[in-house]
């Protein structure tokens, strides 16, 4: 069984070979050992602290294979972003060019440098090991992190956002950096991503032009990547759009790629869970398939299995008790995958 869980101080190894599976482009990734270790302390804290208001806290959670032990993937929340370090996105606008004695007349996009989305809570981080795409791996530990944010949604922000990679190569070539981002920094895409995951940002705000900068003057390699996902996330970007996530042209200031945001409470997930009381299954026979959480903070627990409920109970195996560390008349939360629509 797979189980999504709180990352422990102990998962320092597995979460470094992670990110260092992740490769080039995942920006909140590409840290030094020692900053890995920081974050997992910082997400211990947040997962233990008690508090009702949206604050400075970011919540690792782990996807753990129950028979083994490894962790094979994780992902994160970022209560809020913005604060302390100015969240920087391009902004894609219209404008309309018009001259009567050239007689043209027509619209141009151009980018403007903006920190729209301070402020907002960020679903990120999202990783699984090559070995476990395709088994519902992804969905699970992707869906998790709003399971959590349905039950303390106190905790997060009104808007969530997401960032997904854009096209970076394994080489980490980036065709919108190459075109635009090393004519104003100067250096290499791996530099400018680990001095951004690193630093306090203030290197964006000396160095990135201040001016609205026409897309048309970039490479047509560069302007046929705006807003496109790396073709690792194109699982991770309709996972998102099941849940309501809409791109809406804002786009990463490095390669590109698109900026996702919903409102808290209209995410799929946050908006159609709901809680239970805890019964013990019958039988082994089940009608529904989906997720299911311990509705706790300090020691969250998710997984993906298949149970039965009614108006008031969810009937769960004694396996599936035991992953969540619940018991019979425990509440948990539970999210119906919907079925599929036959042909």
């Amino acid at each position: 069984m797979l189980i999504v869980r709180p990352a422990r101080l102990d998962d320092l190894e597995a979460f470094i070979k992670l990110a260092r599976l992740a490769g080039p482009g995942f920006t909140s990734l590409a840290v030094s050992d020692d900053d890995l270790k920081s974050r997992l302390h910082k997400s211990v804290k947040s997962f233990a602290l008690k508090t009702d208001t949206v604050g400075d806290q970011t919540y690792l959670l782990m996807l753990e294979d129950d028979d083994t032990g490894e962790v094979v993937g994780l992902s994160a929340i970022k209560a809020l972003v913005g604060m302390g370090k100015p969240f920087f996105n391009f902004k894609l606008l219209n404008i309309v060019q018009s001259s009567s004695a050239a007689n043209r007349h027509f619209n141009m996009e151009v980018m403007l440098l903006v920190n729209e989305y301070s402020g907002t809570t960020e679903v990120g981080t999202l990783f699984v090991k090559t070995k476990m795409r395709g088994t519902g791996a992804g969905r699970l530990i992707s869906q998790a992190r709003y399971m959590l944010l349905a039950t303390a949604p106190e905790r997060f922000a009104d808007t969530v956002i997401s960032e997904l990679r854009g096209c970076v190569g394994a080489d980490g070539y980036s065709p919108f950096w190459e075109s635009l981002g090393r004519k104003f920094f100067k250096m290499d895409f791996n530099e400018a991503d680990k001095i951004t995951a690193e630093t306090d940002n203030q290197f964006i705000t000396d160095l990135m032009p201040k001016y609205p900068i026409y897309k048309d003057i970039l490479s047509e390699e560069a302007q046929e990547v705006i807003g496109k996902t790396h073709p690792d996330g194109i699982g991770a970007r309709r996972l998102l759009e099941a849940e309501g996530f809409r791109y809406e042209k804002f786009i990463d200031i490095f390669d590109a790629g698109p900026t996702m945001a919903a409102p808290k409470e209209q995410i799929r997930t946050v908006r159609d869970s709901i809680t239970l009381i805890v019964s013990l299954a019958a039988s082994n026979e089940t009608t529904q398939i989906g997720l299911i959480s311990n509705n706790r903070v300090s020691d969250y627990r998710t997984v993906y299995q298949e149970f039965n409920t009614d108006e008031e109970n969810a009937y769960l195996t004694q396996d599936v008790m035991d992953a969540l560390n619940v018991k019979i008349g425990d509440t948990v939360r539970v999210f119906v995958m919907p079925k599929k629509k036959q042909d």
